[in-house]
């Protein structure tokens, strides 16, 4: 893979950790930004990094996902992505909030959630501008997947990755579980 695939995911990871330690807008109370040493990763690995072609639903049904704070919302399964690790063939829904979002959402849960990983699971978002290749296929790339804000302090509701897009297999890829220096 090349050095600026790995220097873009690099400079993401080093800009996140800055808006959580410095930002007003930071899910972390002001209170243990001080303490805040950096979010936690797997290695970069080229083998969770794929190049698909998104399966458009021809309907594209409105479902209703759950979130962390007992709300729900509504997202339309716009399509999925078809993708092999080691031999298995796994598909994942791809949603968007309305039909003239371009932007896809990937919510997601494997099986590292729990021990390695927030356990309600992690996202991929998915912006045209970045993850579109030339050809027209969707890079979905594992290692950016990231935890929702609701994985590092209480006060937000994030929604749970639906029983369709659980994997049966780990995905070390991406952002570690958070755990608090003081809570660990």
């Amino acid at each position: 893979m090349s050095a600026r695939w790995m220097d873009r995911l690099e400079k993401i990871r080093k800009g996140k950790d800055r808006f959580f330690r410095d930002s007003p807008q930071s899910p972390f109370p002001r209170r243990d930004r001080d303490t805040f040493e950096g979010l936690k990763y797997y290695p970069l690995d080229e083998r969770y990094r794929f190049e698909l072609d998104l399966h458009e639903h021809e309907s594209k049904a409105t479902v209703t996902l759950d979130a962390t704070g007992g709300d729900k919302r509504n997202m339309l399964r716009w399509g999925e992505f078809r993708f092999v690790i080691d031999t298995t063939a796994y598909t994942l829904q791809a949603y968007r909030i309305d039909p003239g979002e371009m932007r896809l959402f990937v919510p997601f849960r494997d099986e590292t959630a729990d021990t390695e990983t927030y356990p309600m699971g992690r996202f991929l978002d998915l912006e045209p501008q970045v993850h579109r290749t030339p050809a027209g296929t969707w890079v979905l790339d594992f290692n950016e997947a990231y935890n929702p804000w609701c994985a590092y302090t209480d006060g937000y509701s994030c929604l749970i990755p639906p029983h369709e897009n659980a994997l049966d297999l780990p995905i070390p890829a991406g952002e570690k579980r958070y755990r608090h220096p003081d809570h660990s």
